[in-house]
């Protein structure tokens, strides 16, 4: 089990339950270094004078922002840990609300909290109150040095910290242009919307997380692999697959020819729909050797 964030507290009202803070999320990332191609050793960074070129000591480094090109303005360490938020590793929380009522725009990342020892009781108390009532707990946390807005979420046994973006992160819909009035405006036939909602009901199945896979860092992971084994000399290279050519796109499209065609084809791109094909496909090929 992964080391806890922070040992705390969830905090409401006169009701306090230690808790300890695990993230939700594994990062699955594959991190490269930049090497030297004559001998493989990694290049190392070096802090430079953009206008001198000279290399520059750390403690000359100082935190600046730009508020116009070119321009900085310097906030040393002393103002930085003024306004700092404090730390107090509680999940003190501000209010309750209707867990629909917050666009999911908001949250951002899941965090575990699991309960300390002789803390169920107060733990079960909250988890359950919050599942009966369909509600979730509006919080400030400070994980590391930030301050986040959290939503504390009951899932199942768990209560879960979701942190959320504050009103001002987020992007209004209002600053795009979107295609305004009904479907007739924009010459949608009925005919078509029938069409692309049978297409929808055949590509329709239960949603199952474990179905979808990161297939592009599965590959790169497979290459990763063969190098190492190459290098290691335990096997030889194998060769790049070519990549399928890519069908040209134009602005022009027959939305009924298309919607036409995965119908007859009986295309299912939901992941399920692709495990029952393969599985059907053994039994017929069973049945024909029994026959014979």
């Amino acid at each position: 089990m992964a080391r806890p964030i922070w040992n705390g507290t969830i905090s409401f009202g006169l009701l306090n339950v230690p808790v300890q803070l695990y993230s939700g999320e594994r990062t699955l990332d594959l991190h490269f270094r930049l090497l030297d191609s004559r001998d493989n050793n990694p290049i190392r960074y070096e802090r430079v004078n953009t206008e001198t070129g000279e290399e520059v000591p750390w403690k000359e480094i100082v935190k600046g922002f730009e508020y116009s090109k070119g321009s900085y303005v310097v906030v040393d360490e002393k103002q930085l840990r003024k306004v700092a938020p404090q730390s107090t590793e509680t999940v003190e929380i501000e209010a309750f609300v209707q867990r629909d009522e917050i666009d999911p725009m908001f949250f951002e990342k899941p965090y575990y909290l699991v309960p300390a020892r002789k803390a169920e009781k107060g733990y079960v108390l909250l988890r359950e109150v919050l599942a009966k009532t369909g509600k979730v707990g509006i919080s400030r946390v400070v994980i590391r040095t930030r301050q986040y807005l959290a939503a504390l979420t009951p899932r199942g046994d768990a209560l879960m910290l979701d942190l959320m973006r504050f009103p001002q992160e987020i992007v209004k819909a209002g600053e795009f242009s979107f295609p305004s009035g009904s479907s007739r405006e924009h010459r949608v036939t009925p005919r078509e919307m029938d069409m692309a909602s049978q297409l929808i009901d055949a590509m329709t199945t239960k949603w199952n997380p474990a179905d979808y896979k990161d297939e592009f860092r599965a590959r790169l992971r497979k290459v990763i692999d063969q190098q190492i084994a190459a290098k290691r000399g335990k096997k030889k290279l194998a060769a790049a697959p070519e990549p399928e050519p890519v069908e040209a796109t134009t602005n022009v499209v027959d939305f009924m020819a298309l919607l036409r065609k995965s119908l007859e084809e009986g295309k299912r791109s939901a992941p399920s729909a692709k495990r029952k094909s393969k599985r059907r496909t053994p039994r017929a090929k069973s049945s024909k050797r029994k026959a014979s």
